[in-house]
């Protein structure tokens, strides 16, 4: 199967997403963007190597010349577009697929993943396979190899975090990076702020030692790991390092939907100025509560990054991202960035002597329920017809799927462009009633 998104294109390697494949995406980019260069990179996957390097041969062989980065975070090949005179980027990953799985993620000009009708337009052209000739000179393949080192310069300098302050703390942390492109990024990133460093999973060979997504049930390891250091905070992010989760000094997963919020929280008190933060609707309302407390606000997108960013270029926003560990900050460039979210999150840290877990004591308290209903004998449209007739008394959102608000709890219902499933989120100041949502969701839709 190939499965076609505005997150770019994923297939299995063996039998879908083929070298023939990637030369039709890539004669597809090039017809697609302007004339320039093209910034190129991958995750750690084993079939990354090959593909990227069939990608970069036909767009050279069409007169394009790429900046070939090698296994860098899809962060840092966005920052890269951002800082240059690049006209795009693409880069080979998966995301938190499964290693058989390989994909490709584009980008545009101004750094930000293709817009829904700019995936529409490729796809369109990917399926013309329009022959294309030979330029009559090649396009150059150029090889950059400090990357990862620009973006930690520039990531430093940011104006909402104090450095120095950061450094005399010589935080010890433990990075687990499953692996994947993020191995040697993020540990060079901790290290400039100063820290001590534990590594665990931080070989880029794409051998992924635990679930890729960053959730709590997936890195006991890290844990552990903090737990036997005495280490002051522990990060996990997954194969293309654009997710961050954190485990607190006493070895528990805070939850991924909280490594905004204490991102957030540390931005609104060091720049000690309001903002308006943008989120996905299936994100957690303990960044509304908290924005609440600073005088800012929140508003929400469809769920999918670009969806955030385009919300927060409207709305004029320094600071939004995702419930599932990223973190968009404006200033550094307009995508989810694991380590822009180390650095904030460590700035938060260094704030006050509060330890993570007592600054997350601090923060507005809610449990999400992430569950999903099979739809066997009715479709997802009259799936979310049927749900309006359940809960009358609420707030109702149709941006994406639907979703159903009251003051401390909401549930959200998307159907799958994949699967014939709902997926169902909700979130409550308990876990009870979050879990009591999606139950009578599940009871009443059949």
């Amino acid at each position: 199967m190939l499965i076609r998104s505005i997150s770019g294109v994923r297939g299995l390697t063996a039998s879908h997403l083929t070298p023939d494949v990637v030369r039709q995406y890539a004669s597809a980019l090039h017809q697609f963007l302007l004339d320039g260069v093209i910034m190129a990179g991958r995750d750690s996957r084993e079939t990354g190597d090959v593909l990227l390097d069939v990608m970069i041969s036909e767009l050279s062989r069409l007169g394009r010349s790429v900046i070939h980065l090698g296994i860098v975070p899809t962060p840092t090949v966005q920052f890269m577009v951002h800082t240059t005179e690049a006209v795009g980027g693409i880069v080979l990953t998966a995301s938190h697929n499964p290693s058989e799985w390989n994909g490709i993620k584009f980008i545009r000009e101004d750094s930000v993943f293709f817009h829904p009708s700019d995936c529409e337009s490729l796809f369109r052209m990917a399926d013309e396979n329009k022959k294309m000739e030979s330029a009559h000179e090649s396009g150059m393949i150029l090889p950059d190899v400090n990357a990862i080192q620009k973006q930690i310069v520039k990531t430093v300098e940011l104006s909402c975090i104090d450095l120095n302050r950061i450094q005399k703390r010589k935080f010890k942390v433990v990075i687990d990076a499953v692996n994947g492109a993020g191995s040697h990024a993020l540990p060079e990133m901790l290290e400039s702020l100063g820290c001590e460093v534990i590594r665990i999973h931080c070989e880029p060979n794409g051998l992924f030692p635990r679930g890729t997504e960053p959730l709590p049930h997936n890195v006991s390891d890290l844990s552990e790991a903090v737990l036997k250091h005495e280490a002051d905070i522990g990060f996990a992010i997954d194969p293309d390092a654009d997710r961050l989760a954190i485990v607190s000094e006493k070895g528990e997963p805070l939850g991924e939907e909280y490594t905004l919020v204490l991102a957030a929280d540390g931005f609104l008190r060091e720049t000690k100025k309001t903002n308006v933060f943008v989120i996905n609707l299936s994100s957690s309302m303990a960044l509304e509560k908290l924005a609440q407390k600073y005088g800012s606000t929140v508003e929400r997108s469809a769920v999918g990054e670009v969806n955030v960013v385009q919300k927060m270029l409207t709305l004029d926003s320094k600071m939004g991202g995702e419930g599932n560990g990223g973190v968009i900050l404006e200033e550094a460039h307009l995508g989810r960035d694991a380590m822009v979210g180390v650095t904030l999150v460590l700035n938060r840290l260094s704030q006050s002597s509060q330890t993570v877990s007592e600054i997350f004591q601090s923060l507005p308290q809610f449990e999400m329920v992430k569950d999903k209903l099979e739809l066997k004998n009715i479709d997802g449209d009259k799936a979310l017809i049927m749900a309006e007739n359940i809960f009358q008394n609420a707030a109702i959102d149709k941006t994406d799927g639907v979703k159903f608000s009251w003051e401390n709890q909401w549930i959200h219902l998307r159907k799958s462009n994949t699967e014939p499933i709902l997926r169902i989120y909700a979130e409550s100041s308990d876990r009870a009633g979050a879990e009591a949502l999606v139950s009578q969701i599940k009871a009443e839709i059949k």
